[in-house]
């Protein structure tokens, strides 16, 4: 199952990972003079354009790839480990969810706006979607262990922790002391500032639609894990594929 292949893949997804990550932070940097000068939703839809066929790349690249390189650990086999997995990738999902905008500003159907949360998801965390990343590489790389698994949780944690000082610079420049009010009220660490006593959780907030969209895109990702290794023989046996050969 393992490859001799842990220079080049794992290089070639690190590069994936800068790629997409200059695409996605750059493009967020560039947001606010972008939409004066072209529209709010004309530059999600070029952003879009970038963004979303990056990721993919990025994506069909690592299941291709996923077992390349290295087994530094094999945890599959204990008890109760598929489970811990699964459990957790589940908990990441909730947190990946998009919460900083509406799910039809991605195609610009809506006007795409920059808002500040302190409600749901956000009390527990102000970057929820860097949390749900490392935990989703936490929960990956248990099940995988190998060397390309360990460079692309690197890139990817390491993505994220750039996006958390990025976006709170971002929002600090757009809302100013608005943004210091939320920041001094909230936490990056899960739990940190219900802990402390700065937040309180109201579980009605989080019965949302969206949030029983999200319980069906997991039990959708649980049923698709099953064809993952017919869908890396295709990526590996296409000609796109030759470009990262």
């Amino acid at each position: 199952m393992f490859s001799e292949g842990i220079h080049h893949s794992s290089l070639v997804m690190l590069f994936l990972i800068i790629a997409f990550a200059v695409i996605h932070s750059g493009g967020a940097a560039i947001r606010p003079k972008a939409e004066r000068i072209i529209g709010a939703r004309a530059w999600r839809l070029i952003f879009a354009s970038l963004s979303i066929p990056s990721a993919s790349v990025l994506i069909a690249y690592f299941l291709a790839h996923r077992y390349d390189g290295l087994r530094f650990w094999n945890l599959q086999g204990i008890p109760g480990m598929i489970q811990l997995v699964w459990v957790t990738s589940a908990i990441s999902f909730l947190f990946l969810y998009p919460a900083t905008y509406n799910l039809l500003e991605i195609p610009a159907l809506a006007k795409p706006t920059v808002r500040l949360y302190a409600k749901g998801i956000i009390r527990i965390s102000r970057h929820p979607q860097a949390i749900g990343q490392i935990i989703w590489c936490i929960a990956h790389g248990l099940w995988i262990g190998s060397s390309f698994m360990v460079v692309t949780c690197a890139g990817l944690i390491a993505h994220h922790l750039f996006a958390v000082w990025h976006g709170d610079r971002r929002l600090k420049n757009k809302f100013g002391d608005e943004f210091e009010e939320l920041k001094k009220n909230t936490s990056v660490i899960p739990f940190f500032a219900v802990i402390d006593g700065r937040q309180k959780l109201n579980w009605k907030e989080f019965l949302r639609p969206s949030q029983f969209g999200i319980c069906i895109a997991i039990a959708f990702f649980w049923w698709s894990h099953r064809f993952i290794s017919f869908g890396a023989e295709v990526f590996l046996s296409s000609k796109f594929s030759e470009l990262f050969a």
